[in-house]
């Protein structure tokens, strides 16, 4: 058992149970076509699929963060999230939000004005030095996630002596530094697909429970990635299976949250792998 809790809008959430995250992405440029959702009625019924099926959180994003992924202005970006953000706000105010940026304005307007919950930062402070600032203001929960470069660039900054360890000092310094800026509800995302190599995705996987050591809840991203589709030879569609083998082994491993595409098939993981461990 974690006996981790989540602070989301003054409610102290149990991680004794790990919480299945749904991906909601309002872009047009997702590296998995099926999860672009452009239109309010095409929002609503991934909403509705993504509650129906088990999901605890829902997670928006207006900006792939796919390798070689084009750069969106900070204006569209927002745009794209207002559409998703409205509609939550108003037909499913008791659904936590978490806003995939890393603008410290979008973070901001998001939590102000449309009431998130969480703020899921792909590059760590990286790519806009006031995040670590609005976060501190804003008392939400930060998601601090491992990435070198931008989305860009990314795949071309994978050379670590050591992966795990690198990953391992970045948190670590992070870490401290949110600490001093008052920022306790901190979840860590090792980045998997995100500045590494498909070796190193399976290595940090593989070591995966080195990072509960940080005390802090964990998250893994790794939804039809392409981890999977490559070592199998496959397609992002075809990833379901390989998806839910890597969840299986996340949460023997010390995962606390998914973020998935496939919200049924991670409940049903989730709901296996407490059967089995449960004492």
């Amino acid at each position: 058992m974690s006996h981790k809790l989540l602070n989301l809008k003054g409610t102290l959430v149990s991680l004794d149970k790990p919480l299945v995250m749904g991906i909601l992405n309002v872009t047009p440029d997702s590296f998995y076509a099926a999860s672009r959702k452009e239109t309010e009625a095409a929002i609503d019924a991934r909403i509705c699929t993504i509650l129906s099926e088990g999901g605890g959180l829902i997670d928006v994003g207006g900006y792939s963060s796919r390798p070689g992924a084009a750069d969106v202005p900070e204006e569209e970006e927002m745009r794209r999230l207002s559409l998703a953000l409205r509609l939550l706000q108003a037909h499913y105010p008791e659904v936590p939000v978490s806003v995939d940026t890393f603008r410290a304005n979008v973070a901001t307007r998001s939590v102000n004005e449309y009431g998130a919950a969480i703020i899921n930062d792909i590059s760590g402070g990286e790519l806009d030095e006031a995040m670590f600032d609005a976060v501190s203001r804003l008392q939400v929960p930060y998601i601090l996630m491992h990435m070198r470069g931008t989305p860009r660039v990314m795949q071309q900054q994978t050379d670590y002596a050591d992966v795990r360890e690198a990953v391992m000092l970045y948190f670590a310094e992070k870490i401290q530094r949110l600490h001093l800026l008052g920022v306790n509800d901190i979840i860590l995302d090792p980045g998997f697909g995100f500045s590494k190599t498909l070796e190193q995705n399976y290595e940090l996987m593989h070591h995966l429970r080195e990072l509960t050591e940080f005390d802090l809840p964990l998250l893994v991203g790794i939804s039809r990635k392409s981890m999977i589709y490559k070592l199998l030879d496959s397609t992002p569609e075809e990833s379901l299976n390989g998806t839910t083998v890597l969840h299986t082994f996340a949460l023997l491993n010390g995962a606390d949250i998914l973020r998935v595409h496939d919200v049924r098939a991670a409940v049903e993981a989730v709901k296996i792998v407490r059967q089995l461990t449960m004492k």
